[in-house]
C-alpha cells in the first residue's frame, strides 16, 4: 500500500483539496484497471471525498471567483427583498427628501386654499376698418297706424249726419254696391231721417241704443225708418248703422233694373212710402256726399 497524505494530514498542501472533485483521481482509476494494487480502507475513501469540506480556506481559483459572485447577487437580491418587505408589510414607503416634500406640498396647498378664478375674458380687437355704426343691426322702427282720413262735412251737413253718412257707404262698399247703389241709399236715409240715427218714442227699448234723435212715426227706428213689425229686423239690429244699410241695399238689390231706374223709383220699390217722389229732392247733395267720402 501506498503513502496517501489524506490519512495523515488533512490540511496537507498536498492533498485532495488542493484538486478539484471534477478532475478524476489517478489512484482511483489504476484502482479500477489493477485488480492487484492494494485498496483504499473505507475510511480513507471518506478522507479522500470529503477532504476539500475539512479546509474551506484552501485556495481554489475557480471557486473563488464564483463565491464572490454568487455573495454580491445574494446581498442586492436580500436589499431588494427588505425592501419589498418592508412595503408589503408596513404599507409604507421610504420618507422621502425635505426638499421633495416641499416641493410637492406647495402645488397641493396652491390648488386647495386658493380661490379658483375664471379665466379671463378675451379682448376682441376691433377692425380698424369697420366703423362701430356699421357692426350694429339697424332695428326697424314700427310702421305707425295710419289715421283714419278726416273728412269735412259737405251740401250742408253736420258731424253727426257726416258720419252717418260714411258709415252707410263704408257698409255699401263691404258689399261691393256700386256707386250708383251708394247714392240712392244716402239720398233716401236724407228724406227718412235727416241722415240721424232714430229710436222710438213707441218702442222705448230702442232708446236704450246709441241715438241722436226720437220720433213717433209707428215702430219706425234707424237711418231708414225701418219697422221691426214688418221684418227688417230686431230694435237692437235696425238701430245700427251698419245692419240698417245692409238691409236697405240687400232689398234694392232685388229690384230687377234697379241700376237704370230713377232713384226716387229705386228708392220708393224698397221704402213703399206714402210720399214717392221726395227721395228725388236729395240726389244732387247725395252725390256730392258720395264722391267726398269715396275721395
Amino acid at each position: 500500500m501506498r503513502n496517501d497524505g489524506t490519512l495523515d494530514d488533512q490540511c496537507g498542501l498536498g492533498g485532495s483539496a488542493d484538486r478539484s472533485d471534477d478532475t478524476p483521481s489517478t489512484d482511483r482509476s489504476t484502482s479500477l484497471t489493477e485488480p492487484s494494487a492494494p485498496r483504499l480502507s473505507a475510511l480513507g475513501f471518506l478522507r479522500t471525498r470529503l477532504g476539500g469540506f475539512a479546509n474551506p480556506l484552501a485556495p481554489r481559483p475557480g471557486r473563488t471567483r464564483l463565491a464572490v459572485a454568487t455573495g454580491a447577487v445574494c446581498c442586492l437580491g436580500l436589499v431588494g427583498f427588505t425592501q419589498v418587505g418592508a412595503d408589503a408589510v408596513g404599507g409604507t414607503k421610504a420618507p422621502a427628501q425635505p426638499a421633495e416634500l416641499a416641493q410637492r406640498a406647495t402645488p397641493d396647498v396652491a390648488s386647495r386654499g386658493i380661490d379658483r378664478q375664471p379665466p379671463a375674458p378675451v379682448a376682441q380687437t376691433a377692425d380698424p376698418d369697420v366703423s362701430p355704426s356699421a357692426t350694429k343691426k339697424p332695428v326697424a322702427k314700427p310702421k305707425p297706424k295710419p289715421k283714419p282720413k278726416r273728412i269735412a262735412p259737405v251740401a250742408g251737413l253736420d258731424e253727426d249726419q257726416m258720419d252717418n253718412a260714411k258709415a252707410i257707404v263704408r257698409a255699401g262698399r263691404d258689399m261691393g254696391v256700386p256707386r250708383r247703389g251708394l247714392v240712392i241709399a244716402v239720398a233716401t236715409a236724407m228724406q227718412e231721417s235727416n241722415l240721424y240715427n232714430y229710436a222710438s218714442g213707441v218702442l222705448p227699448e230702442s232708446q236704450n241704443y246709441p241715438h241722436q234723435a226720437i220720433g213717433w212715426d209707428h215702430d219706425s227706428v234707424g237711418l231708414f225708418q225701418q219697422r221691426p213689425s214688418s221684418g227688417w229686423g230686431s230694435v237692437g239690429d235696425l238701430m245700427d248703422p251698419k245692419f240698417a244699410t245692409h238691409q236697405f241695399l240687400a232689398a234694392l238689390e232685388q229690384i230687377p233694373g234697379w241700376q237704370d231706374m230713377a232713384l226716387t223709383d229705386a228708392a220708393q220699390a224698397v221704402q213703399v212710402s206714402a210720399f214717392p217722389w221726395a227721395y228725388a229732392q236729395h240726389e244732387w247733395r247725395a252725390e256730392q256726399v258720395v264722391d267726398a267720402i269715396l275721395g
